[in-house]
């Protein structure tokens, strides 16, 4: 073979080796492109929510009713006393009663992500994630990736 034969028989067995490569290659390593909003979940962390009641109304409920059945103990001064004591009482009983009402969870779940960031996303209900699954940004959200 002559010296230009050679180098093209050399180009073309390296073009070919190359492309059988490829196609042994996974299509999604083949197309990959970085994704800087692609990473995983590193954790996931639940918090008591305080309460965004004023405990206004179990305060008045509660008064009501400590006040009407302070009024059925007791005689004269004694049911009066009795009547504002149910009253106090009740008052206090009904506004813890509705704050812890409304109490409830909110959750953080932290994800770190390709481009070096961390990131914390709040969620008033439990979310779908676990630490270590593989996440994405979509529309300023976190969603499941499926890779």
């Amino acid at each position: 073979m002559n010296q230009i034969s050679k180098k093209n028989f050399r180009s073309a067995l390296a073009f070919a080796f190359m492309a059988g490569f490829a196609g042994v290659m996974p299509a999604q390593a083949q197309n990959a492109a970085p994704c800087p909003d692609c990473g995983y979940v590193l954790g996931v962390q639940e918090f008591e929510k305080p309460s965004e009641s004023s405990g206004v109304m179990g305060a008045v409920a509660g008064g009501a009713l400590g006040g009407l059945l302070g009024h059925q103990v007791g005689k004269g001064r004694g049911k009066d006393v009795a009547t504002v004591a149910g009253a106090v009482g009740g008052a206090v009983a009904g506004h813890q009663v509705e704050k812890s009402m409304t109490k409830g969870k909110r959750y953080e779940v932290s994800a770190r992500f390709a481009d070096g960031r961390e990131l914390m996303f709040k969620y008033d209900n439990p979310p779908p994630f676990k630490a270590g699954d593989h996440v994405r940004i979509v529309n300023g959200a976190l969603e499941a990736d499926q890779r």
